[in-house]
């Protein structure tokens, strides 16, 4: 008995792991731009500076979104062909589990149906879009969004690491796969 409560509690700890782990990806962008024209990049202070978040952390977002673009073989720019901003979005959810079960009676009594308490975990989950404009006719021409679980506990190598894997994961979808082909050199 007691290794299948072991064995739940491991594999609920490593299913529950796993969800913190995992970012949804979604994109959308206009199928009638040639991507591949796109060689270098800059940011839009305008758009940036409406995020919702700390200057530390729009600071964090853009070293990710620079390095990324950079591997692509993406050049910054002072006269860009398309504009980088950004915006984010968070929600706190509350999960609450009851506690109920089989396990020792009242009173330490013989075993029969457990009176535990509820367990409450409060998780905050954040969506980054990565909005990529075409510098010469200011439209939207990509859009990237992330979303899933954030590092709020105080630990700045971790939060660090989600910035990088949450702007990773987005930036994997451009350019989309119809423009791939084309080279960027």
């Amino acid at each position: 008995m007691k290794t299948i409560k072991l064995f739940s509690v491991l594999l609920l700890t490593a299913l529950f792991m796993s969800a913190c782990s995992s970012i949804d990806v979604a994109t959308d962008y206009d199928r009638q731009v040639d991507f591949g024209k796109y060689k270098t990049f800059a940011f839009y202070k305008p758009g940036i500076d409406k995020a919702g978040i700390s200057d530390l952390d729009k600071k964090r977002i853009l070293r990710a979104i620079q390095y990324e673009l950079q591997n692509r073989g993406y050049r910054l720019s002072e006269n860009p062909d398309i504009l980088v901003s950004i915006f984010t979005k968070e929600v706190d959810r509350v999960s609450v589990y009851n506690n109920m079960g089989w396990g020792w009676g009242w009173y330490g009594g013989p075993w029969g149906w457990g009176g535990g308490f509820p367990s409450v975990y409060t998780e905050t989950e954040g969506s980054l879009y990565i909005d990529l404009i075409d510098a010469g006719k200011k439209e939207l021409v990509w859009q990237g969004k992330g979303t899933g679980d954030l590092i709020t506990d105080g630990d700045m190598m971790k939060k660090e690491a989600r910035i990088n894997e949450f702007v990773k994961e987005i930036l994997e979808q451009f350019p989309p796969m119809t423009t791939q082909v084309a080279s960027i050199n």
